[in-house]
């Protein structure tokens, strides 16, 4: 059953790749799945976690660490056939490099499989920036920034990549992180005064992105393909020292009260997060629900209160819901809304919100 369970595990990850545009990794998964029924050497990796659920993405952690290994010259047998390494995207000879690689499988890819990937997609900017400037709009203050599960926070220097939507945009005019034309059935209020006065964010286990090693553990997590994701993560990395992020390591649960404490009147306070909430437990989602309704019934329209989140839908998984919850005292539940749809990496989206 052991055997199964993983096997589906396997086969349900490689379903998303292609249609995420990333083909190499479809196949490199069809390939994985082979090399279980072999009881070959990567699939070995595997076995130890084959009890867990998918949201757990063990799969990912594996390719990361071997992806690691590849963007740092450390495996260039492998490199030789990753997209994201000059490669020929053979799949089937990646997957025989990654056998040998494997046999004894070596630190990095042991030290990826203890946590969750970081994939830090800066794509999600998209679906962030587009509810920050509906805030702006509507609240009319100033910006108290607060990511959880945040990894290098690259999310939370939004405001400084660039948006544009039939000829009309916002940001950072000069910025290398560009996304044009992604919103379908209207686009967010480019034209609100968004002014971010504070910035702040926390992971258990953060990454530096002006570190070199922590820019190498956010690349191996990005997809080899397509090249403009890459290509856009690294401009993010390269842009990450201008715009400093305090990045806290702390758990959500320790964390987040001290930030919900204090109000700061004339100011708008923003929690937000973007494909983490499917990584915590049941408990710990309530307590993070607990904590923002305990601060929303403290919430004012002088000190508002805003949750901003991009995560899978709660039923079908897909397509990822942008949604927002404000609290201003003129409801102790706040008001909560879905402002668009999208997928987990960035545009296009469905923009709902007028």
């Amino acid at each position: 059953m052991t055997r199964e369970r993983l096997a589906e595990t396997i086969r349900l990850q490689g379903a998303g790749f292609g249609p995420l545009g990333c083909p190499f990794y479809g196949a490199l998964a069809a390939e994985l799945g082979l090399d279980l029924a072999s009881d070959g050497p990567v699939a070995r990796v595997l076995l130890p976690y084959s009890d867990a659920s998918f949201q757990a993405a063990y799969v990912l952690r594996l390719f990361g660490g071997v992806h690691r290994m590849a963007l740092a010259g450390d495996a260039p047998a492998v490199a030789a056939h990753f997209p994201s390494t000059g490669g020929d995207g053979d799949a089937r000879a990646a997957m025989d490099a990654m056998r040998e690689l494997l046999a004894e499988p070596p630190a990095p890819v042991l030290d990826a499989m203890t946590r969750p990937p970081q994939t830090n997609e800066v794509g999600r900017s998209v679906a962030i920036a587009s509810g920050l400037l509906v805030v702006a709009a509507e609240l009319g203050r100033p910006v108290r920034l607060r990511e959880i599960g945040a990894s290098a926070a690259l999310n939370s220097r939004c405001d400084s990549y660039w948006y544009e939507q039939d000829g009309a945009g916002w940001g950072d005019p000069r910025s290398r992180v560009r996304f044009v034309d992604l919103w379908n059935g209207g686009r967010p209020p480019f034209g609100a005064d968004l002014a971010i006065a504070d910035r702040r964010a926390c992971d258990r286990d953060p990454i530096d992105a002006t570190n070199p090693d922590g820019a190498l553990t956010l690349l191996s997590y990005v997809w080899p393909e397509p090249a403009e994701r890459f290509a856009r993560a690294h401009a993010a990395i390269a842009a990450a020292a201008a715009v400093p992020v305090p990045l806290d390591r702390a758990d959500v649960v320790d964390w987040l009260p001290g930030q919900l404490t204090t109000p700061h009147p004339g100011e708008v306070l923003v929690v937000f997060h973007s494909v983490f909430w499917q990584y915590l437990d049941a408990a710990t989602q309530a307590s993070v629900r607990g904590a923002l309704a305990s601060a929303g019934a403290r919430a004012s329209v002088d000190a508002p209160l805003a949750w901003l989140r991009l995560e899978p839908h709660a039923e079908h998984y897909v397509p990822a819901e942008l949604r927002l919850t404000v609290w201003d005292g003129r409801s102790p539940d706040g008001h909560e809304r879905l402002l668009g749809t999208s997928g987990f990496h960035g545009g296009p989206i469905e923009w709902l919100a007028g």
